[in-house]
């Protein structure tokens, strides 16, 4: 599959280790997929990000990132769901933290297990978004997996990233609309050449 990669999507790809690398996670998560994507500058998938995000939005959006990481991982509607059961989360996390540090509920673990020098292992998360690309870009008939078709990806994906994304104004629909001046598959603007010349 990587051979249908750009050069700018196989870059999103190795950026994301460097970030799981960076925090000391285990493994690489869709969360560090979608900060690689924030590094890119030139490529459709951060046009599409410039395009949508407003003043500040990296910030926020790695302001909500450690938000969640916070909560384990779980989303606002997982939050809201235990809520609904009577379970207060930020509650359990403050004690939880109190007792054991601040981020012991971080998913992907933190170090200590010899992985410094190794290449960490994809997570199912971000295992999904890479075959969720793929699939995109097949149904757009494009030959090349780009970085735009990462960001489309994550927002479909659901979860906590789509989550983040989505509260900033970046859905599917709206990276679509700014990519391709629609939402069907058969868009023009950025079909098979557009995708071809990314990367």
């Amino acid at each position: 599959m990587f051979e249908r990669f750009t050069k700018d999507a196989r870059a999103v790809v190795e950026g994301a280790v460097t970030h799981s690398g960076r925090v000391g996670a285990r493994t690489v998560e869709e969360e560090h997929m979608l900060l690689a994507l924030l590094d890119r500058e030139g490529t459709r998938g951060s046009f599409a990000l410039t395009s949508l995000g407003e003043t500040g939005f990296r910030e926020s959006l790695e302001r909500d990132l450690a938000e969640a990481r916070r909560r384990g991982g779980l989303s606002r509607a997982d939050a809201d769901a235990l809520s609904g059961l009577g379970i207060d989360l930020s509650e359990i996390v403050s004690r939880v933290e109190e007792a054991h540090g601040e981020g012991v509920l971080e998913p992907g673990g933190r170090g200590g297990d010899g992985r410094r020098g190794r290449r960490r292992p994809f997570g199912q998360e971000a295992k999904d978004v890479l075959v969720r690309a793929l699939r995109i870009a097949t149904a757009r008939r494009d030959r090349h997996i780009g970085d735009e078709h990462l960001l489309l990806a994550i927002t479909l994906r659901g979860g906590v990233a789509a989550e983040v994304l989505a509260d900033h104004g970046v859905t599917y629909e709206s990276v679509t609309r700014v990519l391709y001046g629609g939402t069907g598959a058969g868009a023009g603007a950025g079909g098979e050449n557009g995708v071809a010349e990314a990367g």
